[in-house]
């Protein structure tokens, strides 16, 4: 091994002379040693660090091959359809400008997508506002669809005691909902009958900062500001097993599972250092990957694409995505590329798969926030066929739910009702939430004496049901005419808009 190492440092060589050997025990040349563990090398940022010790099989893959001839050592290059991935911004017009992006200090992705629709949280006075924007150009959209300032909500749900930070829908069952706050209670609700499922009181001490669900919604991943990661199984009420300080740093750490039932993980070290890792639920003493990779105060947001196995981690505040694959092989989170632009970002949006556009091998799609607007960013893999990709497009997860909530509740599980990509997707026509509001006297008896029938309590006249018939008729009337007008001028401006183009 000396030897060929002394070939490979020769006068022709490309490799730096100072390079040290590739022994059983060192992990390669781009690591160096900590006292704790091999850390990369800031200027090798090609991959992660694995911190499990090397066997002698993985010592002998990463070993260089030296060739005989004029001395040169050449890398392995792994193997992934995915390596070649690249991001391009959206062109200028299909940006969504004048929107007021929140202010608010918290560390959220302020962003929803789906097929059809683009939700953004905005600034207003008291918060809670957002405004939904649809995907489909103007003269597109049917014309039932409302283009009026909603009020009124379908249904409220009262529970939490501060304000709320964290929603997330249950990946199978139907209506069922997740929200977290300030209050450090989680509660899972029932949206369509506006009733709380379960209510996670005594977990977490202090703030929570994540909370994500697994493929199949039967446990929770959480991160709290106390530097613990707990997974937790929500219809049992308790912890299934948990890891103090994944992340040494006091910064606010996240967390999400991937499709091998690992849980990834962003958080910063003691040094304020950013850093990822891989951690195996089973066995949470040792990270299966750990791996520092700059200084910087944003938090880092992971979004995980199940199909592909990439994660794209978006931090606030940067002007860049990087994104990674992870693989059942050493070092297990392997870099793939960055994606950079001029403008920093302030929230993110991500697409579901079935929203890509499968022939232009669109793996992934981002709604970068700006301060005044929304920019969508494309990920593709770069090939020259025109035909549908079947190793880009596995069958991915539907919009229609595999359960009922009461299902869920009473302990059924079940995997997501998957659908195919092949001949593009087409969202359902008409898709209602439907909120079935319970008797309010089936739980909440009337309390007191009964009270004798008074003058109050006497029937209207049938002059004053008469008056209120007409009045109820007259509003009505009024009420289509202004639908007729509001119809009669929005297809004046499609016209206009069609003319102009």
């Amino acid at each position: 091994m000396a030897a060929a190492a002394g070939a490979a440092a020769a006068p022709g060589s490309r490799e730096p002379q100072d390079r040290p050997e590739c022994g059983a025990g060192h992990p390669g040349p781009r690591y160096y040693r900590h006292p704790e563990r091999w850390l990369l090398r800031p200027e090798a940022f090609l991959g992660p660090l694995r911190t499990r010790a090397p066997s002698a099989e993985d010592s002998q893959r990463e070993r260089p091959a030296a060739r005989s001839g004029p001395a040169m050592s050449r890398r392995v290059v792994r193997q992934s359809k995915f390596r070649h991935v690249f991001g391009q911004a959206a062109k200028a017009d299909q940006a969504y400008e004048d929107i007021r992006v929140s202010k608010v200090t918290w560390d959220s992705s302020f962003c929803a997508v789906n097929p059809k629709f683009l939700a953004i949280i905005v600034e207003a006075g008291g918060g809670g506002a957002f405004i939904v924007l649809p995907l489909a150009k103007v003269w597109q959209i049917p014309d039932y669809t409302p283009m009026r300032n909603i009020t009124e909500p379908i249904i409220t749900l009262e529970g939490h005691s501060k304000r709320v930070g964290i929603l997330s829908w249950h990946p199978t069952a139907r209506n069922v909902l997740l929200s977290a706050g300030g209050d450090n209670v989680i509660i899972i609700w029932n949206v369509g009958t506006g009733e709380v499922l379960l209510s996670l009181d005594d977990m977490h001490p202090d703030v929570i900062h994540s909370v994500c669900w697994n493929s199949n919604g039967s446990l929770l991943a959480t991160t709290c500001k106390d530097k613990t990661l707990r997974i937790i199984d929500p219809r049992k009420g308790q912890v299934v097993a948990e890891r103090f300080a994944a992340h040494e740093g006091m910064r606010p750490m996240r967390a999400v599972f991937t499709r091998q039932g690992h849980i990834f993980t962003t958080g910063f070290t003691r040094m304020s250092q950013r850093e990822l890792g891989l951690w195996d639920p089973n066995n949470f003493e040792e990270p299966v990957a750990l791996q520092e990779m700059d200084t910087s105060n944003g938090v880092l947001l992971p979004f995980y694409d199940p199909d592909s196995s990439i994660v794209y981690l978006c931090g606030k505040g940067d002007s860049s995505i990087r994104y990674f694959e992870i693989t059942d092989e050493p070092p297990f989170v392997h870099y793939l590329n960055t994606f950079s632009s001029k403008e920093p970002q302030r929230g993110m949006g991500f697409m579901p798969k079935r929203g890509l556009d499968v022939s232009k091998c669109e793996i992934a799609r981002f709604y970068k926030l700006h301060e005044r607007k929304c920019e969508p960013i494309i990920m593709t893999v770069p090939r020259k066929s025109d035909l549908f990709q079947d190793d880009l497009y596995p069958d991915t997860p539907g919009p229609e739910p595999a359960l009922e909530a009461d299902e869920w509740l009473s302990g059924q599980d079940a995997e997501p009702v998957l659908i195919s990509l092949r001949d593009g997707y087409v969202p359902p026509k008409h898709r209602e939430l439907r909120v079935t509001k319970r008797n309010i006297l089936d739980v909440r008896p009337p309390s007191g004496p009964r009270r004798s029938q008074s003058a109050s309590d006497a029937p209207l006249s049938q002059h004053t049901l008469e008056t209120l018939l007409e009045e109820i008729k007259a509003l009505r009337e009024r009420v289509q005419a202004q639908e007729q007008r509001i119809t009669a001028l929005e297809n004046m401006l499609c016209e206009l808009v069609d003319g102009t183009d």
